[in-house]
């Protein structure tokens, strides 16, 4: 029996072969894949386009060159300088006080004011001293006469030499006792002793002073002591008669000159410092004692060496730099000025400049201000600005 040939049997003959894949999907994955290899291209050339786009749009905006001042680096001697820190101490200074007990009667001076050697400031009572000397006086005056009229008998032979002697003895202890007085009496009177600006009075009419209790100060300020201390280091570079300058808060913008007259034959062992001293005129009377001083020591010049303005510096942990100007041919033939930064080794720092050890010769270019702006590279115009003074020669008010 052929149940393939029974006519309520459906389905495929046995051993009939399968057809083939109908040609319609293959056309549709062939589509779907060009498709997705057309995306991905327009995608990439895409891309490319933008980049090159952005390209041409910065190459053909280059930003404008930066206006910066420039300063030319100098082959100059500087100053060799030793600072360090001080005070002011008068040369005669004193607290006047009295020698003697007493009651004061007087105050003979005026606070603040001016006073020569030997002008009275204070007067205590001496009374009783003044009667004690018109005492010494009187006997004096009458052992004179005893002495005279002694002297006249021994020399006729009517009286003896011990009524002489006797005689000379009285008349000197009168004397004596005159002297004693006298000196009471001048300490009573309190004196200046030397030139000087008096302070604040620190006492009253009426009032009974001790012996040391203090009056008054009194300061000579036509010379002034600047004590100061170095380092061990140091020390070997000093010598009496070197100039020595200070600057004081009081008076900014001043500076004062005097000669270094003692240096301590000493260093200390806890410190390792030595103690200098020198002398300072002070004829105007405005420096006063105990004045904080900052002190430079001028020692004998070095050689010449490159200096810049301290401003052209860049100070940063990674080390010193400077913009260094020179030129560059640009992409149109044109040459240009160009600030490339340059590392450099810097030493000390005086009066708004700042020597370079290593790094730059004479004669270079370098910009002084202006450097916030910069990248090493970027293109430079000269600004037509004048250039604000260095804050260390800026005028002070």
């Amino acid at each position: 029996m052929n149940i393939a040939a029974e006519a309520n049997i459906k389905g495929k003959p046995v051993g009939e072969p399968p057809k083939k894949r109908p040609v319609k999907m293959l056309r549709w994955s062939i589509i779907v894949g060009l498709g997705l290899v057309l995306i991905v291209g327009a995608f990439v050339g895409f891309e490319k386009f933008r980049a090159n786009m952005i390209k041409g749009f910065f190459a053909g905006n280059k930003p404008p060159p930066v206006a910066v001042n420039i300063a030319e680096a100098k082959s100059e001697v500087i100053p060799n300088l030793l600072t360090a820190v001080g005070d002011l101490a008068a040369v005669h200074q004193v607290n006047v006080t009295s020698d003697v007990n007493g009651r004061i009667t007087a105050i003979l001076f005026t606070a603040g004011a001016s006073v020569k050697a030997g002008t009275p400031l204070v007067q205590l009572f001496d009374g009783p001293e003044q009667g004690d000397l018109a005492t010494f006086k009187a006997q004096a005056t009458m052992a004179q006469l005893s002495l005279e009229r002694a002297q006249q008998l021994a020399a006729r032979q009517f009286g003896a030499q011990v009524t002489v002697d006797q005689a000379q003895s009285a008349f000197d202890q009168a004397n004596a006792g005159i002297a004693k007085t006298e000196a009471i009496i001048s300490q009573k009177l309190v004196r200046a002793p030397f030139d000087g600006e008096l302070g604040v009075r620190k006492v009253e009419v009426g009032q009974y002073l001790t012996a040391g209790t203090q009056i008054v100060s009194l300061t000579d300020l036509s010379m002034l002591f600047l004590n100061f201390t170095v380092t061990e280091k140091d020390s070997g570079a000093l010598k009496v008669g070197q100039t020595v300058r200070i600057k004081v808060d009081a008076f900014p913008g001043r500076t004062f000159e005097g000669k270094i007259t003692t240096i301590e034959p000493q260093i200390a062992t806890d410190t390792r410092n030595i103690r200098v001293q020198a002398t300072i005129a002070n004829p105007d009377r405005i420096l006063k004692p105990g004045m904080f001083a900052s002190t430079t020591v001028v020692l004998p010049d070095k050689p010449a060496v490159i200096t810049v303005p301290e401003t052209a510096v860049d100070y940063t942990l990674y080390g010193d730099s400077v913009f260094l100007i020179g030129e560059k041919k640009g992409e149109d033939g044109k040459t240009g000025l160009v600030a490339t930064r340059t590392f450099v080794q810097t030493g000390n720092r005086i009066e708004g400049r700042t020597e370079i050890l290593k790094g730059l010769k004479a004669g270079d270019r370098v910009v002084a201000l202006g450097q916030l702006k910069l990248q090493s590279g970027s293109a430079v115009t000269i600004s037509t600005d004048p250039t604000p003074p260095i804050p260390a020669q800026a005028p002070r008010y």
